[in-house]
């Protein structure tokens, strides 16, 4: 394996390298749970690296690359453990598609990793304010302009979506027990908050009357309309106006559901695409082990920063010890 740098404690692994030669080092069935946000094929550059899945020339080059990646998450992930893909429908342009609409990036990825082996297991459309995402992004098709103009060229926002896939065979560890607090906005009636982990919170049992069954309840919905869309790690660590920024940054209160609910404390989580690394941190403040990748130098460097601060604190969240 070809790695760049790399920092590894008794906690964590975390690696500035290629991906899927990080991949290829990994044991067979070695890994509890995967969680984690895939380059959006062209959407976004990260770097000029050939090795940079997202600085393809199409997508057709995309896919071929990101197929070694899936082949060794099916060899590296326990059999009935979970890969949950964070992702969107890409917009389309008439400048590179020759037309103005939507590509079925979620329906790819599914279609991907069944081709792998793995079973399509579940999803969770995540919701998004269209207000925000047309301030960001200028859609013509989310324009009030375009309502006056020709209605049918307008459309709904674009959720997020965490595709869940499941690699065949019997889980030999069973994730057993209540789900013991809540995490996410507007939580359920007799929880009471929890301040922990700076400036972010939870809500648990407040009395009798409030049961693990409503956290279950809302957790089971295939639409989570409760999560803060600003809850990411860039957002709270207030970074200088010199330091880079991830594009997509998934919230931390979609990674903390997904190892709540599938994984257990001590148990190993691995992002292929870490970024600044925000699946590691909620894993680490969680009592889970991490494994990333990184390849991009700046998120590499800014992920070790935030990968160091989790494990100094580890002992402050859910699940690494007391609250």
């Amino acid at each position: 394996m070809n790695v760049i740098d790399q920092v590894i404690t008794d906690q964590y692994a975390a690696y500035h390298a290629d991906t899927v030669e990080v991949a290829q080092s990994l044991p067979d069935n070695s890994v509890h749970h995967s969680c984690f946000s895939p380059p959006f094929e062209t959407l976004y550059t990260y770097s000029n690296s050939d090795r940079d899945m997202g600085n393809s020339k199409d997508s057709n080059e995309f896919w071929n690359h990101y197929r070694f990646l899936i082949a060794e998450q099916f060899r590296v992930m326990m059999p009935g453990r979970l890969v949950a893909i964070h992702c969107m429908n890409l917009p389309t342009s008439k400048q590179n598609d020759g037309y103005i609409g939507i590509r079925d990036f979620r329906g790819e990825i599914i279609r991907a990793y069944q081709a792998a082996g793995f079973i399509y297991h579940s999803e969770v459309v995540i919701w998004k304010d269209p207000v925000v995402a047309m301030q960001r992004t200028k859609a013509l098709g989310l324009l009030h302009k375009t309502i006056k103009k020709d209605s049918s060229m307008s459309r709904q926002g674009i959720p997020d979506t965490m595709v869940i896939m499941r690699k065949p065979g019997e889980n030999e560890s069973p994730i057993a027990g209540p789900l013991d607090h809540y995490t996410g906005d507007n939580p359920p009636a007799n929880f009471k908050r929890i301040d922990y982990d700076d400036n972010r919170c939870a809500w648990i049992e407040a009395n009798s009357d409030a049961t693990p069954i409503d956290v279950w309840q809302r957790y089971a919905s295939p639409v989570w309309m409760d999560i803060n869309q600003t809850d990411t790690l860039q957002f709270r660590e207030a970074r200088d106006t010199d330091d880079e920024r991830h594009i997509a940054p998934l919230q931390l209160g979609v990674i903390e559901r997904c190892l709540q609910l599938w994984s257990l404390p001590g148990e190993t989580v691995w992002s292929p695409f870490m970024g600044i690394g925000s699946e590691g941190y909620v894993s680490l403040r969680m009592g889970r082990k991490f494994i990333g990748a990184e390849l991009k130098e700046s998120y590499f460097k800014l992920a070790a920063r935030n990968l160091e601060q989790a494990g100094k604190g580890q002992d402050d969240m859910f699940g690494g010890g007391a609250v």
